[in-house]
């Protein structure tokens, strides 16, 4: 049976649908109803360390689901460009980092890689000419 929508008013909500529930100096975490019930069954869960600082607005734990991966850093695409002649991909990054020319480091099959994030398109156009 699913739990009924709540929203409780004593919780400090994000608009990423997470939540914090302030307990003196120290916060309990959760996700929303609406990103449960968007979420579905989880496969995967990573919590903080206990007493881990985390910051506003940034990552304090990893969820996948059978639905779907949750938060920045997931690669959602990737190939080789025939094109370019090198692998592409499509990730969700934080805001801050979704800059032309930002490196960052991305994990393909267990292995992490640097990569850059760039504008699109991620082709070249051929020459009409």
């Amino acid at each position: 049976m699913a739990a009924n929508e709540s929203y409780p008013d004593d919780l400090r909500y994000h608009p990423e649908h997470d939540w914090a529930r302030i307990e003196g100096d120290e916060a309990v975490l959760g996700i929303t109803w609406y990103a449960q019930d968007a979420l579905g069954e989880l496969v995967h869960f990573e919590a903080p360390e206990a007493g881990a600082t985390i910051t506003k607005d940034g990552a304090y734990a990893e969820v996948e689901s059978v639905k779907a991966p949750h938060g920045a850093g997931v690669v959602t695409s990737g190939s080789l460009s025939p094109c370019l002649e090198i692998g592409i991909g499509m990730a969700c990054v934080p805001v801050e980092d979704a800059v032309p020319g930002t490196p960052i480091e991305v994990d393909v099959r267990g292995k992490v890689r640097g990569a850059e994030v760039r504008e699109k398109p991620l082709y070249r156009k051929a020459n009409s000419g």
